[in-house]
């Protein structure tokens, strides 16, 4: 499958990029944790094994139990981009993710980058 760098990129290398612009801005890593978590459906266990497989994207997107059927919900841009219209499946799930962890940083309530 042809597709982006990005795609081959372990997710354990992309995830402190996640973890370090929410702590800028004053949140936690268990906040990051807690939106991979909903979005995915890993278990903390599970998402642990992840990090330490050093899996790249697609293959955690892939195998993630049960992607939230809220995610759906997730609207805006992201570096210019409306996720709701990234054409690739692949892209738009990383793209979701971008999205909440952006929230996050600009402090949004957790209730709302939840949708619930």
């Amino acid at each position: 499958m042809t597709g982006h760098r990005i795609f081959a990129m372990p997710f354990a290398s992309v995830y402190p990029a996640y973890v370090a612009k929410a702590e800028r801005k004053g949140r936690q890593r268990a906040e990051v944790d807690r939106i991979i978590l909903w979005l995915t459906g890993y278990s903390p266990a599970a998402f642990a094994a992840v990090l330490e497989s050093k899996a790249d994207i697609q293959t955690f997107f892939a195998d993630a139990p049960t992607m939230n059927p809220a995610r759906k919900g997730i609207t805006g841009t992201v570096c210019g981009v409306r996720v709701e219209d990234v054409a690739d499946p692949l892209m738009r799930e990383i793209r979701y993710l971008d999205k909440l962890i952006d929230e996050l940083a600009k402090g949004k309530a957790m209730e709302k980058i939840l949708r619930t």
